[in-house]
């Protein structure tokens, strides 16, 4: 797996200066890569593309495919605290986002970060059977491992076993499982968007006066400076429960899918 997660390469549907779209470089992140039986790479939006299964399927006819998937109501409000943090959203109403996806179709109420538009159409990310459906007929459902997120947190060693198993590599190799990404808000917004975009003076006097590596460096510690992590504070009940009504159909058709009951996600 190489150092940088998510490249987002393969899914040319989706716009975001981001994602790598030189192939060059995307196989650059591989060159370390020598004699080992699996060589992959984890891009969480490659589920949303429409074009990336086909384009994954292209590129490596032989490829294995892993997808998590987690209730969507949780999935939605995790999603919105994370675009807060990077600034890919600035309407800190989880409710009030979710109420503007219509305006944000038609250009307005864009977050002046943004940088992926189309990841702000909140309820469009969690179609899952239409996604998951994509990758079993491109494919094939033996060549799809699926994974509930609920399961990996309730049970993480067994359900990285499975995987492991899935890929047929050694399922021996254990791990230390430690939580790398938990809940965080930055102190402010405003610091976070001048660190992502320096007027070009600042810009300009960097390069002149501090070496490359020294300032990236010192980005890095300024973001995290600015970083305050805290437990997400529990979801509106009246809103969680219009939620699930809401995603109730599109779970019963995922559990079709699935041959697995998920009705809880909407019951619970």
């Amino acid at each position: 797996m190489p150092e940088k997660k998510e490249s987002h390469f393969f899914s040319t549907d989706l716009k975001s200066p981001m994602f790598i779209r030189d192939k060059e470089i995307y196989l650059s992140l591989f060159s370390g890569a020598k004699d080992e039986k699996r060589v992959g790479e984890a891009s969480v939006w490659y589920l949303y593309s429409k074009n990336a299964a086909s384009e994954i399927k292209e590129f490596s006819p032989s490829a294995s495919i892993i997808i998590m998937l987690r209730n969507p109501v949780d999935m939605l409000y995790s999603q919105h605290s994370q675009f807060l943090y990077n600034c890919n959203e600035n309407i800190s109403s989880f409710e009030e986002a979710l109420n503007a996806e219509e305006d944000r179709r038609r250009g307005l109420r864009i977050p002046p970060g943004v940088h992926f538009i189309e990841s702000l159409f909140y309820r469009e990310t969690v179609t899952y059977t239409e996604q998951v459906e994509r990758y079993f007929n491109i494919f094939g459902r033996e060549n799809v491992h699926i994974i509930i997120y609920d399961d990996f947190r309730n049970n993480t060693a067994n359900v990285y076993r499975e995987s492991l198993r899935f890929l047929k590599v050694n399922e021996n190799f254990k791990p230390e499982f430690k939580t790398i990404n938990p809940n965080k808000r930055l102190r402010s917004s405003k610091v976070r968007y001048l660190l992502q975009k320096p007027p070009q003076i600042v810009k300009s006097l960097g390069k002149v006066f501090i070496p490359r590596s020294l300032h990236q460096r010192l980005i890095k510690d300024l973001i995290f400076l600015n970083i305050k992590f805290e437990e997400r504070p529990p979801m509106d009940i009246g809103l969680r429960k219009r939620l699930q009504a809401e995603f109730a159909s599109e779970i019963e058709q995922l559990s079709k899918l699935l041959v697995r009951d998920l009705t809880h996600w909407y019951k619970t």
